[in-house]
């Protein structure tokens, strides 16, 4: 009798299998294209639940294909799954260019891509439409179940309706099960959209969109959702901050009345400084500036999907970049104090300079509404309309022609509206870094020496980093290096430099590939290959140490003094308008950083939930972190930096999509909470 009931429950399952291939096919192959995406792009482990959430997302919608007759079912299936294709290839490709996955809120800054197209195709790769496979099995087989009358056999199949309700219960049923499980930091995670990576890695790809769509959405249908919560935190988060006292320093007003020019270095990272290959530097007009000027070496950008606009707004605001879409593109109708308008209030002429065109990232509105008088974009300067010019590098204009036509413009400032504060920002050393031919001599490769066969030295040329994304970057910056010194020799001959500040940063990380880093550090030119990772001068690139190598330089430099001056202080890029608030005079209101020289802690905080300061590196992806060589912390150190980031991110992002300055400021009180930091 046992046995027989076996024989029963397995006739049962094969029944079923042979009686819902389509929808089976339609769960396995979906799951498999998101197991393959997250494996290619955030790695391994991936865990259970993620594994739990995506199956629960494909029963949800199999379900409702129970309630269409067994021949029209393929119909419904198919638009998913293409949708499931394009989701899984753009997110592949999303991810080489921002280690992120896709938002909603992303499709307003679509139009972006358009003048970064070869940035884009140099990242798109063949492999990358390897999910269109699982579209094609789906759809032969489909041909083939269609030919053999497949679906004739079940036209009329009474158990679809218990099929539709038993699937769609065991959906629902685990999606109870993730959501009661959920803890309560994973909760604000998905309820803010910090670290993406970190939701797709635990939940999976399709409830991340899901929830993505959600936490989209929620604010439109309801335009003061959340809002109490996050005007409370915004006005006792300044409320405190108002009641500590700002005490003065060494740089106290050091720099009062005098003329300032930042310059937005593309895609310039901290590596780069000092760096020589075969004894030549790659950067010694950079190098230059740091040897001689205030040089902060341990400075990192902050920055989102916005990329360089995320560095403009979060330099000029002190604020950090929107956990969904992009400030200038979606939340740039906001009151913002910012860097342009104090100096400005101090009588300062203001004004931005760019090659690219005016309504690209949306400076043409946002630099307005930071404070610019003026944005010198495109239009005011000749750009050739042929791609093959000299003078056409990389996206655009080149750097050195932009600096040669930019120069009477800034000596007409100088003369007429001084004082001025201004920003330049370059363009050449953008990726994809594809005009070697016009970035002039570098070579990449490594010059050795080693014994032969018979004893004797000799020299080679080893292939080093030739033909790779990070060689073709270094020659790029590079050319970007010769074209800063071109211009800081155009501004010393047209006497703009007197009386003048130049402040440099690098925007962001050239987002180039780990595995090169790898190869730059470890490479042995005699095998031509990678030393072995027990090779005792191995340098290990984890994440941990990938992640630290995306800072980028900080410069503050004058022709006229020489500071000298290496500052080791572990700074982000919302601590640059406090400290330059007190080097220039003014009082800034709501950054959320610290001026650099009378903060006691060190902290950066980044948009994804990650933490950096002097003691140690913490991950919010993998809840883990790693403590600076002779560095002691104590047992409650994490828990404190991890609950300071959260309210910091928690009142940024409260006061981009609610207007919390514009609403509130008239009512911040006193402090009744004392502060981490």
């Amino acid at each position: 009798m046992k046995k027989k009931n076996n024989m029963g429950f397995k006739d049962k399952i094969l029944k079923y299998f042979s009686t819902n291939i389509l929808f089976l096919l339609f769960v396995i192959i979906s799951f498999l294209m998101s197991f393959i995406m997250k494996a290619v792009t955030i790695g391994f482990p991936i865990h259970f639940k993620s594994f739990l959430g995506d199956i629960a997302a494909l029963l949800f919608i199999g379900s409702f294909s129970y309630l269409i007759k067994p021949k029209r079912r393929y119909i419904y299936f198919l638009p998913w799954m293409i949708f499931f294709v394009l989701l899984t290839i753009g997110n592949t490709i999303y991810y080489q260019f921002y280690q992120s996955f896709l938002s909603i809120n992303l499709i307003a800054t679509a139009a972006m891509v358009t003048d970064v197209k070869w940035a884009a195709y140099d990242k798109v790769k063949t492999w990358h439409f390897f999910y269109v496979f699982g579209l094609i099995i789906f759809i032969f087989i489909n041909k083939y179940l269609k030919k053999r009358k497949y679906f004739d056999k079940f036209d009329n199949n009474e158990n679809d309706k218990k099929s539709f309700t038993y699937t769609l219960l065991i959906s629902i049923i685990m999606l109870i099960y993730l959501t009661f499980t959920v803890p309560s930091i994973d909760t604000i995670r998905l309820q803010k959209q910090w670290n993406r990576e970190y939701i797709v890695q635990r939940y999976g790809l399709y409830l991340y969109h899901t929830n993505d769509i959600i936490q989209s959405i929620q604010p439109r249908l309801n335009e003061y959702h959340g809002y109490d919560e996050a005007s409370l935190k915004f006005r006792n988060y300044y409320a405190c901050k108002y009641e500590r006292k700002k005490e003065a320093n060494e740089y106290t007003d050091y720099f009062k009345g005098k003329n300032v020019l930042f310059i937005h270095a593309e895609s310039i990272q901290n590596f780069l400084v000092d760096l020589k290959i075969n004894g030549k530097y790659v950067t010694p007009n950079l190098n230059k500036l740091v040897h001689e000027g205030m040089y902060f070496s341990k400075f990192y950008p902050q920055i989102s999907v916005g990329t360089s606009s995320d560095t403009e707004f979060t330099l000029n605001t002190g604020l950090l970049p929107s956990s969904s879409g992009t400030v200038f593109v979606n939340y740039y109708d906001r009151k913002y104090y910012s860097m342009p308008q104090y100096f400005h209030n101090m009588g300062y002429y203001t004004f931005s300079a760019h090659a690219n065109y005016a309504e690209y990232w949306n400076r043409k509105v946002v630099h307005k509404v930071l404070g610019y008088q003026d944005f010198y974009s495109k239009e005011y300067y000749n750009v050739p309309e042929d791609t093959s010019d000299m003078e056409w590098v990389g996206l655009g204009l080149s750097d050195k022609s932009f600096f040669k036509q930019l120069t009477p413009i800034i000596k007409n400032i100088k003369e007429s509206r001084s004082p001025f504060m201004g920003t330049v920002i370059t363009l050449s050393n953008h990726s994809p870094f594809g005009d070697l031919t016009k970035y002039g001599e570098f070579e990449v490769t490594m010059d050795y020496e080693y014994i032969n066969d018979d004893g004797k030295k000799e020299s080679g040329v080893a292939p080093y980093l030739e033909g790779t994304t990070l060689g073709d970057y270094i020659r790029s910056a590079h050319y970007a290096d010769e074209a800063l010194g071109d211009f800081i020799e155009l501004l010393k001959e047209n006497n703009i430099l007197e009386n003048t500040v130049i402040i440099l940063y690098g925007d962001h990380e050239a987002r180039l590939p780990k595995n090169e880093f790898d190869l730059f550090f470890n490479y042995d030119p005699v095998t031509d290959s990678i030393k072995d990772i027990n090779d005792p001068t191995y340098i290990s690139m984890d994440n941990y140490n990938y992640d630290l190598l995306k800072n980028t330089p900080l410069v503050i430099w004058s022709n006229e003094e020489k500071y000298e001056k290496v500052v080791d202080y572990t700074m982000g890029m919302y601590d640059v308008l406090p400290t330059i608030a007190n080097m220039f005079g003014f009082e800034e209101k709501y950054a959320l950083g610290h001026d650099i020289f009378s903060s006691n802690e060190k902290i950066v905080i980044f948009p994804n939930g990650n933490v950096l300061t002097d003691k140690v590196y913490y991950s919010n992806l993998k809840d883990e972190y790693i403590v600076f060589e002779n560095k002691i912390i104590t047992s409650d150190y994490i828990d404190k930096i991890k609950e300071y980031s959260t309210e910091v991110l928690e009142v940024s992002n409260g006061i981009v999509t609610y207007n919390l300055i514009q609403n509130e400021e008239d009512k911040i009180g006193v402090c009744n909470y004392e502060k981490n930091y």
